[in-house]
């Protein structure tokens, strides 16, 4: 599943997964919940991207069969 994601996105769960990491070793509570907010920040990042992505596919993928039905339709 890792595989398939872009390099952006690995990276932001890389650094989500730091967090989450850093956050469960701090006692101090502003501290751990600094590091939360940061792990969330990352998920929204990583989010976003693999948004990006998917859109980028489906316009990717509308063009293409735009493009077909247009030559279709002027073969009639």
């Amino acid at each position: 599943m890792l595989s398939n994601r872009s390099e952006q996105v690995r990276e932001c769960l890389q650094h989500a997964d730091d967090c989450a990491r850093q956050a469960a070793a701090h006692t101090d509570p502003k501290m751990k919940e600094d590091f939360l907010d940061l792990e969330r920040r990352w998920l929204s990042l990583a989010r976003s991207y693999e948004f990006t992505e998917r859109l980028g596919d489906f316009c990717g993928e509308a063009k293409r069969q735009a493009g077909a039905f247009l030559q279709l339709r002027h073969k009639r």
